[in-house]
């Protein structure tokens, strides 16, 4: 008996897909003839970076610059809605949709398609991978991505799988925060990555992941801005004290110089200094460390990494020089929409594929672009159109059939194009006479020219 049939012998004897079952049973469940197979952890690589990116503090709600970056991700990912297309070649065909999409419509009670996209994408961004099952047939449903194992499988290394060449994916498990843990087959789980993670074949990286000292500097220096106020919201003092001065008297001042000068509320009021004290100031203000160039390039990367122009979230790298200028900012906008959009939603549609099967063989899960954020593409969309039906046009008056030239434009394919052998607008064949053509007599019989066509 293999691994999934005991499995689901396991799970279905009591008819119940959601057996309770403690994590060493899981691990007994997946050992057969003394041979164990592995469960791969949905994890970013190391505690430091699995910490971060799941630290509400570290990563999302205590970094303004992840959560801006986050933000736009979602935002713009979660307009669209999806269709089943058709393609020719590497282009989608018309885009239609069927019954089978209403669980994309309404994945859950009172849920929409933007929640699902959000949701997925959310994970993405904060785990490298999204999880999405269909527990009941009008119902879809989010995984925690890091409860969840990827289990591996292999008929040529069942001891180490991972590095097999038959390897594949023969079940997700997912571990219930509140005990027990339920298996769902490979055919149940939509699984949403966008960055393959270079350690495993299976698991995708977060865009944090690189990124983990970025965001560390980032909140050290919001941190430091906010210890820089809290301290002394001046530079720092260092005071000397004549050396006939005590111990004792030392701390008395010190109590007495922190209750009235330390904090934001004290700021630039008037030091008064008793006899034997000298104070000169140490350290550096926020201008003179330069802080908002420091930070800056800091966001910079960041945005570089997450694919999102600095602009587009008012970093204030995004926000000098050129980088204001139309068609620089129209030039970004391209690259975010072109490069990091469609390359997510082409992965969110084909994960999605897995949990919404297409109507017959040859459709595929789609998506329809046509959302706000792509509004000026569409002025680019139909200047290409206009090049193209003047190419047709052009084409067709040649002699060359306008299916071929629809195909060939479709698929930028010359040599799809097919000549019927007739030349010019008039389409004859070489040496043709058009039997429209005018005749004219010498005269008609009143030393007139004949006048020109069939009834004079």
């Amino acid at each position: 008996m293999g691994v999934l049939e005991r499995v689901n012998s396991r799970l279905n004897g009591s008819h119940q897909r959601d057996t309770v079952l403690t994590p060493d049973e899981w691990a007994g469940l997946f050992e057969y003839g003394g041979l164990s197979y592995p469960l791969v952890q949905t994890t970013m690589g190391n505690v430091r970076e699995e910490r971060i990116a799941w630290s509400s503090v570290a990563a999302n709600q205590g970094n303004s610059a992840v959560f801006s970056l986050v933000q736009a991700r979602v935002q713009a990912f979660s307009q669209i809605r999806f269709q089943w297309t058709n393609f020719t070649g590497s282009q989608p065909g018309d885009l239609f949709g069927t019954p089978d999409l209403s669980i994309l419509e309404r994945p859950w009670p009172n849920g929409r398609t933007a929640q699902l996209l959000a949701l997925m994408e959310l994970d993405n961004c904060l785990a490298g991978n999204a999880y999405i099952c269909r527990p009941r047939k009008d119902r879809l449903a989010r995984m925690r991505p890091h409860l969840v194992t990827i289990v591996l499988g292999s008929q040529d290394d069942p001891d180490d799988p991972a590095d097999a060449d038959d390897v594949e994916v023969v079940g997700y498990i997912y571990w219930r925060r509140a005990g027990g843990a339920k298996y769902f087959g490979p055919d149940e789980v939509a699984h949403y990555k966008t960055m393959p993670d270079p350690n495993f074949q299976f698991l995708g990286m977060s865009w944090l992941t690189p990124c983990i000292r970025e965001v560390q500097g980032d909140s050290l220096m919001t941190e430091h801005k906010a210890r820089f106020l809290i301290n002394a919201a001046t530079p720092n003092l260092a005071i000397k004290f004549d050396p006939n001065i005590t111990i004792d008297m030392v701390r008395k001042f010190k109590a007495l110089l922190e209750e009235e000068h330390k904090g934001v509320f004290n700021a630039y009021k008037t030091l008064y200094l008793g006899g034997g004290a000298d104070v000169t100031p140490v350290g550096a203000d926020l201008k003179q460390l330069d802080f908002a160039v420091t930070q800056g390039k800091g966001e910079a990367r960041l945005a570089a990494a997450a694919g999102v122009p600095a602009s587009w979230v008012g970093f204030s790298e995004g926000l000098q020089g050129s980088a204001l200028n139309a068609s620089t900012f129209n030039n970004q906008r391209r690259r975010f929409s072109d490069g990091t959009l469609w390359h997510l939603w082409t992965c969110a549609a084909q994960s999605l594929e897995t949990v919404v099967p297409p109507p017959y063989t040859a459709a595929s899960l789609w998506f329809d672009s046509r959302v706000p954020f792509m509004r000026e593409d569409s002025t680019d969309i139909a200047t290409v159109q206009a090049q193209n039906a003047n190419t047709i046009t052009q084409l067709v008056r040649e002699g060359f059939t306008p299916e071929s030239v629809v195909k060939a434009l479709a698929n930028n394919d010359w040599t799809a194009l097919q000549h019927t052998g007739l030349l010019s607008v008039q389409l004859q064949s070489p040496g043709q006479n058009d039997p429209q053509q005018a005749t004219v007599s010498p005269n008609n019989g009143n030393g007139k020219p004949a006048a020109i066509g069939a009834g004079t």
